[in-house]
C-alpha cells in the first residue's frame, strides 16, 4: 500500500534520490543533502508547532510503498510564501497607448515585477516516479496535503498559490529566460535554477527589472512559452486545474511557466471533503475511489481506498487499512472522492 506521511531525517537519503530525478526549475528540491535535510528538519519542527495562524511553517510529506519501505514520491506546503523575503511573480497586464491626434488606440501587453502573492499558502516540491506519473497515487501526492490543509485550516492562508514549472528543452535551455533573465545574468536557465535551489530565488529576482516589461519586444519563443507547462509538470497542473485554481494573472520570473491561484476555501478537495466516522471490518467490494486521510498532525496518513460510501453513514474500512491509518472503531477520517 502507498501512504502518504510527513517526511523525517532517516527520509534524507530516499528524499534526494527523488530530487535528482526531478525537472530543472523544481527549486524546491534541489538535489543536495544539506538544503534537503534543513527541509526535513523545518517540516518536522512545524509539524511539532503549536500554531494559530500561517507563519513560516513548511510541512513536506512523502509517499512510501509499506510494503519495501521504500519512497516513491514527495510534495510540500509553505504557509506563507515570501514569509522572510518577498516572493516575486510577473504579473500579466495591459498597457493603453493613446494618441487622440493620430487616432492610435493600441493595447499592450506587459509582465510587470510584482510581490502581490507573498502572504499566501504555497504548494510546493511535487514529485512521483514516472511509472506513477498517470495513476492514482500523483492524485493522492498532490491532493492529499490539500486533506491536510482541510484538516487544520488555522496553520494556512485564505489563499494558496502553486508554481507550475514552465518550457525548457532537452538539453535545459528556457527561451523566456534566454529572452528574459539572460540580459541580466551571464548564466544559463539550469545554473540560475540550480543557484536558486541552493540559495534563494530572492536574491536574484531582486536584479530583475523593476520596470514593466513589453511582451511584444521578446523573442518569438519566448512569447510562446508564456504559461506553457513542462511535460513532467502537466500532471501537476492537470490536477490542480481540476480543484479549481485559475491560471491567468500571473507567471514565473524565470521560466515564464504558469503560477497558479485559487481561494482555499474553494479548492474542490478543501470544500467538498467530509469528516466521517470509521467502523472496522470487511468493506463490501466496488464503490469508489477515494482519498482518506486520518486528520492528525505529526501522524498525518492519507492513501487511496475503494469505498462503498454513503454520504451521511459511517465508512467501513477494513483492518489493515485502520492500521496504516492509525485509527480505530468510533474515529474518524476526512474524504474526498478521486
Amino acid at each position: 500500500m502507498l501512504v502518504m506521511r510527513p517526511a523525517q531525517m532517516a527520509d534524507l537519503a530516499d528524499v534526494q534520490r527523488l530530487a535528482a530525478d526531478s525537472p530543472v526549475g523544481v527549486t524546491s528540491l534541489p538535489d543536495d543533502a544539506g538544503r534537503l535535510g534543513d527541509k526535513i528538519a523545518a517540516s518536522e519542527a512545524s509539524f511539532a508547532a503549536e500554531v494559530s495562524f500561517n507563519g513560516e511553517e513548511s510541512y513536506f510529506f512523502v509517499l512510501e510503498d509499506t510494503d519495501s519501505g521504500r519512497l516513491v514520491g514527495c510534495s510540500g506546503i509553505v504557509a506563507s510564501a515570501g514569509y522572510s523575503e518577498p516572493f516575486y511573480s510577473f504579473r500579466n497586464e495591459t498597457f493603453v497607448h493613446n494618441s487622440r491626434e493620430l487616432k492610435i488606440h493600441n493595447k499592450i501587453h506587459v509582465l510587470s515585477l510584482c510581490h502581490d502573492l507573498t502572504g499566501n499558502s504555497l504548494l510546493t516540491s511535487f514529485y512521483v516516479e514516472r511509472p506513477l506519473v498517470s495513476s492514482v497515487f500523483a492524485e493522492l501526492n498532490s491532493r492529499g496535503r490539500l486533506l491536510f490543509m482541510a484538516g487544520h485550516p488555522e496553520r494556512f492562508a485564505d489563499a494558496v498559490v502553486v508554481e507550475i514549472v514552465g518550457h525548457s528543452d532537452e538539453s535545459g535551455d528556457s527561451p523566456f529566460w534566454d529572452s528574459v533573465g539572460r540580459n541580466f545574468f551571464d548564466m544559463t536557465y539550469a545554473e540560475a535554477e540550480r543557484l536558486c535551489g541552493l540559495k534563494s530565488r530572492t536574491f536574484l529576482a531582486e536584479l530583475m527589472p523593476h520596470y514593466p516589461i513589453y511582451v511584444p519586444l521578446l523573442s518569438d519563443e519566448a512569447q510562446e512559452a508564456m504559461g506553457q507547462v513542462h511535460p513532467r509538470a502537466q500532471i501537476t497542473f492537470d490536477i490542480l486545474m481540476r480543484e479549481g485554481f485559475e491560471t491567468d494573472h500571473y507567471i514565473d520570473i524565470f521560466d515564464g511557466g504558469p503560477t497558479l491561484h485559487a481561494r482555499t476555501s474553494g479548492i474542490r478537495s478543501i470544500a467538498q471533503s467530509r469528516l466521517v466516522p470509521v467502523k472496522i471490518g470487511e468493506a463490501e467490494a466496488g464503490g469508489r475511489q477515494y482519498l482518506v486521510s486520518n486528520g492528525q498532525l505529526q501522524d498525518f496518513r492519507a492513501v487511496v481506498v475503494d469505498l462503498d460510501w454513503v454520504p451521511g453513514k459511517p465508512v467501513t474500512l477494513n483492518a489493515a487499512t485502520a492500521e496504516v491509518l492509525g485509527v480505530g472503531e468510533g474515529g474518524s477520517v476526512r474524504l474526498v472522492a478521486v
